[in-house]
């Protein structure tokens, strides 16, 4: 049996990178097959030991990826997490081959942990094709990237793990455009939010590696538009959220090395749960990508409406 490599201990003085790419490169497990293709990944160690969601949904396409012929890419993909994957163990993808038409192929996912599915997905593939185009606009006078601080700019004096982790484990540069809601919950409660992104290094020249890695990164802030309409930040205490499905659609090609605008909005919150969307824009103002989230949001005992001073009057 083929082994993936180990859980890949990432350092401040290490390349995020390059192990973003290595979570990427799956290992094929020849000659263990049912009515799937079997592939192995490994995972990145968490500060919270659970695996990062858009790890997996970016595993999972790779995965699909090398299922299908080469001439078909990507276009959407639909998943559910299922159970909290375990940080500090490989996963198991499973690839059902469900069709291949004439212009489309449809594949199902499954990550596995200890024999038990931790996500299911399917992905649509499709060869290139004309039609009719168009789009909504990018946001305007959103400033530019260069001009905002890093997130190591601001959590980098912190001596915690999960400050550390974000300010220098995560392999993608993530700069807000409204004030972070890392530690604290400042500004109009309204629910949008805005980053700009992009990996720290070049990529290789694979179009489906940087398919997967937006998807990776799509899950980064999604949830935040909801966070910030209710007064929250990442460290409210008592509060628990979890990522409850995802659905991705790619629209152009983009690379993630190149600075991309991820704007988010939550239409709607209601039963411990909060749907948010997003667009994802290159500089050129072309949208490459849609992104769609519910996830759940529980807040502690009492909790109304976010804490008295962050109110909008």
């Amino acid at each position: 049996m083929t082994e993936a490599p180990a859980p890949l201990p990432v350092s401040p003085g290490g390349d995020p990178t390059a192990s973003l790419i290595d979570l990427l490169t799956l290992g094929d497990l020849q000659g263990v097959r049912t009515d799937e293709d079997i592939f192995l990944g490994p995972s990145q160690r968490q500060p919270g030991q659970r695996v990062f969601g858009g790890q997996v949904l970016a595993q999972s396409i790779v995965a699909a990826v090398r299922t299908v012929e080469p001439d078909r890419d990507i276009h959407s993909m639909h998943g559910y997490f299922l159970r909290p994957g375990d940080a500090n163990a490989n996963i198991t993808f499973g690839v059902e081959r469900l069709r291949d038409g004439r212009s489309f192929s449809a594949r199902r996912v499954h990550a596995y942990q200890n024999g038990k599915p931790i996500l299911s997905m399917i992905a649509s593939f499709q060869t290139a094709d004309d039609g009719v185009e168009h789009q909504v606009r990018m946001p305007a006078d959103v400033p530019d990237p260069e001009s905002l601080p890093t997130t190591a700019d601001l959590l980098g004096a912190f001596d915690h793990p999960v400050a550390r982790h974000w300010a220098y484990e995560r392999p993608f540069d993530i700069r807000h455009i409204d004030s972070p809601l890392y530690v604290s919950a400042k500004g109009p409660q309204q629910a949008v939010n805005a980053v700009w992104m992009k990996t720290f290094g070049p990529m290789p020249e694979d179009a489906n590696l940087h398919r997967a890695a937006l998807a990776y990164a799509s899950d980064y802030t999604l949830l935040e538009a909801i966070l910030r309409r209710h007064g929250l930040s990442w460290i409210t205490p008592g509060m628990n959220v979890a990522s409850l499905d995802h659905a991705m659609w790619w629209h152009r090609p983009a690379r993630v090395d190149e600075w991309l605008l991820y704007v988010q909005d939550s239409p709607t919150a209601q039963g411990a749960r909060g749907l948010a969307k997003g667009q994802i824009f290159n500089r050129q103002g072309e949208l490459v990508a849609t992104v769609a989230q519910e996830g759940m949001v529980r807040v502690p005992e009492g909790f109304v409406d976010g804490p008295p001073e962050n109110q909008t009057r």
